[in-house]
């Protein structure tokens, strides 16, 4: 229940996750006040830009907040606040970067970077408290029309406000570039948009010059409303880190990443969290169980590297071995030499499909990186004589992500079959192939 309705408020998406190895265009980065993406953190240049970012939206802040005590604009106010918003988001990091410093100790045995999200949830109370304010007083404007004055001072500071997020997204852009970060690239562009609603408070100046005293008011609240969307995003963003939430990409990247290695079988079971800016990960990995505990360790360290040359981020990368289903009851079921697993990928779904045995026998299990609460899963195979066999896979309890068959396939377990995905309106059917090793009999 309490995934459901994390899920249904959005704190199941996650920022993080784009691989230095195979990087992709659709990252989904974006812009959010109070966490640091950590393609931006892990980089000095990175962090350099953001520091440069700080420092110019504070001034541009600044600025604008000398002319709203001079002019009692309430546009202005709002826009600025939204600055402010910006300027605050390299705080947390400055923070956590200072007690990462710190070393472990006893009580705090994995450090401090959990600081960061402490830090987080303060900046989200503070841009909300400000955002209340801000709408208090656009309403109370629009219901007491008050006469503001130094309308050419307001101007300016909204041209200023819209030249600083100008400077600042030109910079990161360049840099993000320089840094191949698609996260501060997409700041970058934010910021851009952001200056649109600085000049928003020029067009609520000028309508007040021009006899119409409720613009003014009027963009105050708009810009108001834009708060409390970054409010929204931000606290998003917070708690799901605090959740130890992750990108599902970040899983599937693992799960790639282990395809580099000889010697793993399988992965096992996968669990990532962010500590401050770092990834923890415990993996474990399905391998032949008679090998000798030098080549074990020769796999577990490969398998490390792979790990950190796929995942930006990661600092720590746990390998633990494990005797998969299929191995410890292959006596029990007779089935010695199980079908290789299949990856099938598509819109609505994708991962690896395969048959396992479970204490209740053998089962088709669809494990993926990428599906959504209410996804319904049949697995259609092809037998002789233009029999369908279907499989209804269901998801386990406490996963979104692994799917297994409420029966067992029939023998024999060569087929070809297709994974039929259905999630709302919405219909997808994937092929698939499953073969025997040679030798094998029932």
């Amino acid at each position: 229940m309490l995934e459901k309705a994390l899920d249904w408020f959005g704190f199941g998406s996650g920022d993080q996750g784009q691989s230095r190895a195979h990087p992709r265009a659709d990252s989904g980065h974006g812009h959010t006040h109070g966490t640091i993406d950590p393609t931006i953190a892990t980089t000095d240049r990175g962090v350099w830009a953001l520091k440069w970012s700080f420092g110019i939206m504070a001034i541009t802040a600044a600025v604008q907040l000398v002319v709203v005590l001079a002019s009692g604009s309430i546009a202005l106010l709002a826009d600025t606040i939204h600055n402010f918003g910006d300027a605050t988001t390299a705080i947390p990091l400055w923070v956590a970067f200072a007690l990462a410093l710190r070393p472990a100790t006893k009580r705090f045995s994995y450090g401090y970077g959990r600081v960061e999200d402490v830090a987080g949830v303060l900046i989200v109370l503070i841009i909300l408290i400000s955002a209340l304010v801000a709408g208090y007083e656009a309403i109370s404007r629009l219901i007491h029309p008050q006469a503001i004055t130094q309308l050419l001072w307001v101007g300016i500071a909204g041209v200023v406000g819209f030249i600083g997020n100008e400077v600042v997204a030109v910079f990161r852009i360049r840099v993000g570039r320089e840094i191949n970060s698609a996260a501060l690239i997409a700041d970058g562009y934010h910021a851009r948009a952001d200056g649109l609603t600085s000049l928003a408070v020029v067009l609520g100046a000028f309508g007040v010059w021009l006899g119409f005293p409720l613009a003014d008011p009027i963009i105050g609240l708009l810009i108001t409303i834009a708060i409390f969307g970054i409010v929204w995003q931000s606290a998003r963003a917070v708690f799901t880190r605090m959740l130890d939430g992750v990108d599902p990409g970040i899983l599937s990247e693992i799960n790639h990443a282990a395809e580099h290695v000889s010697g793993v079988n399988r992965v096992m079971d996968t669990k990532v969290r962010w500590i401050g800016h770092r990834l923890h990960a415990d993996v474990t990995i399905a391998v032949d169980e008679n090998l000798p505990l030098m080549k074990a360790n020769e796999i577990s360290a490969a398998l490390q590297k792979e790990l950190h040359d796929h995942v930006p981020g990661l600092a720590v990368a746990n390998v633990r071995f494990g005797i998969s289903a299929e191995a410890s009851g292959a006596a029990a079921h007779g089935h010695h030499h199980a079908p290789a697993s299949v990856r099938v990928s598509g819109e609505l779904a994708e991962g690896v499909l395969e048959i396992v045995d479970t204490l209740e026998g053998e089962r088709l299990r669809f494990t993926t990186a990428k599906s959504q609460i209410g996804t319904r899963i049949v697995a259609m195979i092809d037998r002789s004589g233009g029999l369908v066999e279907s499989l209804m896979l269901a998801p386990q309890p406490g996963s979104t992500n692994t799917f297994l068959s409420v029966g067992a396939p029939t023998e024999p377990h060569e087929f070809d079959g297709r994974l039929c995905i259905y999630f709302g309106a919405r219909e997808e059917v994937l092929p698939f192939r499953m073969n025997e090793p040679a030798g094998h009999v029932h």
